[in-house]
């Protein structure tokens, strides 16, 4: 077990004041960078003022060397023996994820996903916060989810903010349509749980969600294992 105090090595040394911060932060780095906040936030609940990199990176899941040098991309380097202030790392990750202001997000589609992503609360205590619910389905115009009336997506531009970050759960069919219309409101973050691939054009960024897909791999390592398994035995 970590007690979250840094031993001398663990965490490097301040930068000199004259080092200048980094120019981008690698993909992969950002990639990682909300998983570092959700074990902040876990921490922080539990009333951990300070942090070291080993026990940090242990509930991240990640090796301590990268974590550090994902975080060093963010300027932040610890200090030697007491390691990260877990309130001020909170800070410069949120920032650097852009949730330092409430961000709108738009969900197109209220079928059985759509209506738990919409219920579902850990959005809005990490800075997100769906905004509004749309759908293509005249008979569901009018329900209530979650405190929020679902409109018909031809209301789209009317909800849609600056910055807002769109969210596609419909079924594969309408999605590339869906996709269309949210990127001729002005919408340049998609979020895609539909099971197809979407086009977009240039400056548009796009995250898919595939949950068949992540179950099939998961069956694949099953199917690994009981395959050596059986070699083992035989």
């Amino acid at each position: 077990m970590h007690n979250g105090v840094a031993s001398a090595s663990s965490d490097a040394a301040a930068p000199s004041p004259g080092r200048s911060r980094r120019a981008s932060v690698p993909e992969a780095t950002i990639a990682r960078l909300p998983v570092y906040l959700r074990a902040l936030h876990d921490l922080a609940d539990d009333g951990r003022q300070t942090v070291s990199s080993e026990a940090l990176a242990e509930a991240a899941g990640v090796n301590s060397a990268k974590l550090r040098k994902d975080l060093s991309h963010l300027g932040s380097y610890g200090t030697r023996g007491v390691g990260y202030d877990v309130a001020n790392l909170v800070e410069q990750i949120s920032s650097e994820l852009g949730l330092s202001h409430r961000c709108s997000v738009v969900l197109v589609g209220v079928g059985n996903l759509g209506r738990a992503l919409a219920g579902y609360g850990g959005f809005a205590t990490r800075g997100l916060a769906i905004d509004a619910l749309l759908d293509a389905d005249r008979a569901r115009v009018g329900e209530q989810i979650s405190g929020l009336t679902v409109r018909h997506i031809d209301d789209l531009t009317e909800v849609v903010t600056s910055g807002s970050i769109g969210v596609i759960a419909t079924p594969a069919a309408a999605a590339q349509e869906v996709c269309d219309r949210l990127v001729a409101a002005g919408v340049t973050s998609i979020l895609n749980f539909a099971p197809t691939v979407l086009v977009v054009p240039p400056g548009v960024d796009l995250r898919k969600v595939d949950l068949s897909i992540e179950l099939q791999i998961l069956s694949f390592h099953e199917h690994r294992k009981a395959v050596q398994l059986s070699g083992a035995s035989a």
